[in-house]
């Protein structure tokens, strides 16, 4: 529960600076362009507000609304969300939107994407300055990487050190290794301490290389027990510190990573047991385990979710952490390349939500929610604050009626063509557009809620 309520906290928090930010463009051009804003939401406050104040001699009104799905600002003369018709039908004033150029009208339009996309780079660049950028090189992962069964069929083979592409050598294990190899035609590796290259069709799909159970690639982990968690599984058997995973039920294990591969395995029959016997029968297993003096084998249950009750060395206990520093002036610079990378990145990363696996990988508020750590952390709060900036930018920017994007379309048309779409056209396509966005959202937190039942 303490988890679940830390990290409501910092959703709610990041989403919360974020859509007053990105109001807060939209108001800033609003005003200086002489636009009444009417209303300057956070949340929206359909029916009701959990708070709201109007200034003296102010034609604004703020305010907290209780659906946490945005926030907006009512600007006058504008067909927008609050699908306010009646205002459109009075004549025209000179500070409603519909009567500044369409060159003003552009740009409050694109003053929220602006300041969210304006947000990250900051974000990322303070964060460089202030943490600097610690990682640990692929190249100096030396127990190499633990391959799938696609992988191995490409050529690559259990403990290959991998050093990177055509394109550019590997810097961390993350995302972005997985998209380099998807994308490249000759991986460049290190095998039992020589130099040599293994080749690729330079088209292999990301999602499904990282959603794969077990996945195409992960770092190499020895099977080596660090520690015991107490009267556990582990711990009835004697299982001690130091000690080596050698086989579950006669079949080797050559890494922690294969150790829990036949886990994952084991629980499969879990799943498809139907009697307490069938469920006892699936979580017992033989271990043979020990060290240089000794090897044991014995039967063991394991716990309801299959586990055997001891921890391994992490990556991080494994290599040493390397840690680039940023002067200020510095981090400006590699902020906003970082920033861009991240973009282009999730902007490549948006052709796998058109095939089946891609729309089932959509996610809701449980899914953003489950992306921050589950203590409080600064640096992940504000780089997933950073990474939710960009994406709410680039999704209000992509031109569907609702949104930003949709408004600055039908702008560049009115400037092009010197034609304002008509109004019934507009409040129509708002219509359609608001109508997407929220069957979009539904189906994104039907999935969380699918994944949290097990059906996904």
């Amino acid at each position: 529960m303490e988890v679940f309520i830390i990290r409501v906290l910092q959703l709610v928090l990041a989403l919360s600076l974020l859509v007053f930010l990105h109001e807060g463009g939209h108001f800033f051009f609003a005003k200086l362009f002489g636009v009444r804003v009417e209303k300057f939401y956070i949340f929206f406050d359909w029916k009701f507000s959990l708070f709201k104040f109007k200034p003296k001699n102010s034609d604004t009104e703020y305010g907290i609304g209780w659906i946490p799905l945005g926030g907006y600002c009512k600007i006058s003369g504008m067909i927008d969300e609050s699908f306010d018709t009646e205002q459109m039908k009075q004549p025209e004033q000179p500070w409603e939107f519909r009567t500044k150029p369409a060159w003003q009208r552009l740009l409050i339009m694109i003053g929220g994407v602006l300041v969210n996309f304006l947000l990250a780079l900051f974000i990322y660049s303070m964060i460089l300055f202030y943490w600097g950028d610690t990682y640990i090189p692929v190249k100096d992962m030396t127990m190499g990487m633990k391959f799938n069964q696609e992988a191995k069929s490409y050529g690559f083979k259990d403990g290959d050190i991998l050093v990177g592409t055509e394109k550019r050598a590997f810097k961390e294990f993350g995302a972005n290794l997985y998209r380099d190899i998807s994308e490249a035609k000759r991986v460049d590796i290190i095998r039992d301490g020589k130099p040599m290259s293994i080749s690729l069709p330079g088209e292999l799909n990301m999602l499904n290389m990282i959603k794969a159970d077990p996945a195409f690639v992960r770092p190499l982990i020895p099977a080596v027990v660090d520690s015991v968690l107490s009267d556990s599984p582990a711990d009835k058997i004697g299982m001690k510190k130091g000690d080596r995973i050698l086989a579950i039920n006669g079949s080797p294990v050559d890494s922690y990573n294969e150790f829990v591969d036949q886990l994952g395995r084991r629980n499969d029959l879990l799943l498809t047991s139907k009697t307490p016997a069938d469920s006892l029968k699936a979580r017992t297993v033989t271990i043979a385990y020990g060290n240089d003096s000794r090897t044991d084998t014995t039967q063991v249950t394991l716990t309801p979710d299959l586990k055997l009750g001891f921890m391994v060395t992490t990556i991080a206990g494994l290599y040493k952490p390397v840690t680039v520093e940023y002067s200020f002036f510095e981090s400006i610079p590699a902020g906003i390349k970082y920033g861009w990378s991240v973009l282009a990145s999730y902007v490549d990363d948006m052709k796998y939500v058109f095939t089946s696996e891609g729309a089932k990988s959509l996610g809701g508020f449980g899914a953003i929610g489950s992306l921050f750590p589950p203590m409080w952390d600064w640096y992940m709060f504000w780089k997933m604050t950073a990474f939710l900036s960009i994406i709410l930018a680039f999704m209000n920017i992509l031109p569907i009626p609702a949104l930003d994007g949709g408004h600055v379309l039908f702008l560049l048309y009115e400037m092009i063509t010197r034609r304002k779409p008509s109004e019934t056209f507009m409040i129509r396509a708002e219509y359609v557009g608001f109508g997407l966005l929220i069957l979009l959202m539904v189906m994104a937190n039907l999935n969380d809620i699918l994944r949290w039942l097990g059906y996904m």
